[in-house]
């Protein structure tokens, strides 16, 4: 057993339906990666006296954070700025994904890509994988090296795509159903159904991914969702019988309680309706929704609509991997809609980087708080002596503060250690003294 010291921050209550920001300046138990114990620092260890102890005090401990949409083939061309949607797909995004036909390649991006969610805290993500199946197999080795809790799988298109994109429905089919066979709860990655977007999906391919879902116990599914004005009208005019952009996927069968949508900026009352109704979520990508200048995200009207929301970095159309910063620009978009919009205190900033994520993948009773029984996944913030971060932590006016300062100035730079599992990855800098 270890005793991991230090103060924890988390929301195992929703604080948009009446919980708070729950606070541990003290200590957890933790037996084979799992919280056994909460409690305080010295009566812990005077309990159990000689177990190994991991010191992770001078800054805050949250629970690693959950991505619940993010582009595994983007990661060289974050920061293509300018541009809405379709243009950036066409100039920026597609030509790179289309890189990924050579497995070095892919291979490559899939180091960076990990490196990057891990560096910034994320323990937990819901992915986009590639257009070929060879590099979404890369993706899942390496996943499993690192030990990210992992939800990805083979992404499809038709149409209007560059066309070594396009597939056809038995391809895409077939591709997935092997790669399901070979990844899907081996370790902890779980596999995904992933048609890009019914604007580059057909009838036929829809079916097919609804076939596949079908096929593979327990897969989840995954797509795009009302993001730019355009693409909405183009997608009506692609179905028929069109009530609304969800009713490209509704017809299908392909709106559930493991389907997670990005995005849904420009969302109608019928669609959050049936979202609420079959327990779907949305994935709310607010740094992506600014730079490509697709709107700013209805929380408001998702939560009185019972829609389950978390956040997504959206690399590459968001700025990059950090929660703090998705968060941050949550914050933002909020207050920009005033009275439209919904209040975000610095607990519900944490709900949505975490619990609420680890809800909307259904792993809500693994991960996303601290409390007994769950994975310790988490997040040691502690800036460097002297920034910004770091007087502002110092001087905060208690835990709330605290967390909003965090939220308000933290990079992937002030992230110390992240545990997945209670095991640290990736390249842990753990300041003078602390272990």
């Amino acid at each position: 057993m270890t005793l991991f010291l230090g103060t924890f921050l988390d929301t195992p209550e929703d604080p948009f339906a009446g919980g708070d920001l729950r606070v541990l300046d003290g200590a957890l138990l933790v037996r084979d990666g799992v919280v056994v114990e909460r409690g305080t620092a010295d009566g812990l260890r005077s309990a159990h006296a000689g177990e190994e102890v991991v010191d992770l005090s001078g800054g805050l401990v949250l629970p690693g954070f959950v991505d619940t949409h993010v582009h595994f083939p983007q990661v060289r061309m974050i920061g293509a700025l300018g541009m809405p949607l379709l243009d950036w797909l066409e100039r920026s995004a597609l030509p790179e994904e289309a890189r990924l036909a050579d497995p070095s390649y892919a291979d490559e991006v899939a180091g960076e890509f990990l490196s990057g969610l891990t560096a910034a805290g994320t323990t937990t993500a819901l992915v986009f994988g590639a257009h070929f199946a060879s590099a979404v197999d890369v993706l899942f080795a390496r996943a499993a090296e690192v030990g990210l809790r992992m939800t990805s799988g083979l992404v499809v298109s038709d149409r209007i795509l560059r066309p070594e994109l396009l597939t056809v429905p038995e391809t895409a089919y077939d591709e997935g159903l092997t790669l399901a066979k070979r990844w899907h709860g081996v370790g902890r990655n779980r596999y995904a159904v992933i048609p890009r977007f019914s604007l580059s999906c057909s009838d036929a391919l829809l079916e097919s991914s609804a076939a596949l879902l079908d096929a593979v116990e327990g897969a989840w599914f995954t797509s795009h969702l009302n993001e730019n004005l355009t693409e909405i009208a183009e997608v009506c005019d692609l179905f028929e019988d069109c009530d609304h952009y969800l009713s490209s996927y509704h017809r299908h069968g392909l709106v559930g309680a493991r389907s997670v949508y990005a995005h849904n900026v420009h969302a109608t009352a019928g669609e959050l309706d049936l979202l609420a109704e079959h327990g779907a979520g949305v994935a709310h990508c607010p740094t992506s929704n600014a730079a490509l200048g697709s709107g700013l995200f209805p929380l408001r009207r998702h939560v009185e609509h019972g829609v389950r929301v978390a956040l997504g970095s959206d690399v590459g159309a968001g700025t990059g991997f950090s929660l703090l910063k998705e968060g941050l620009q949550a914050y933002f978009v909020q207050q920009l809609l005033g009275s439209e919009g919904l209040r975000l205190d610095a607990a519900r900033l944490l709900h949505l980087a975490t619990s609420a994520g680890a809800d909307v993948l259904g792993m809500s009773e693994q991960v996303g708080d601290f409390s007994v029984g769950k994975q310790l996944d988490a997040v040691w913030l502690r800036p460097e002596s002297g920034t910004p971060l770091d007087i502002g932590l110092r001087h905060a006016d208690g835990p709330g503060d605290a967390l909003a300062k965090a939220f308000a100035m933290g990079t992937t730079a002030d992230v110390a250690t992240v545990f997945i599992g209670g095991v640290p990855v990736g390249r842990p800098r753990p300041p003078e003294g602390s272990w």
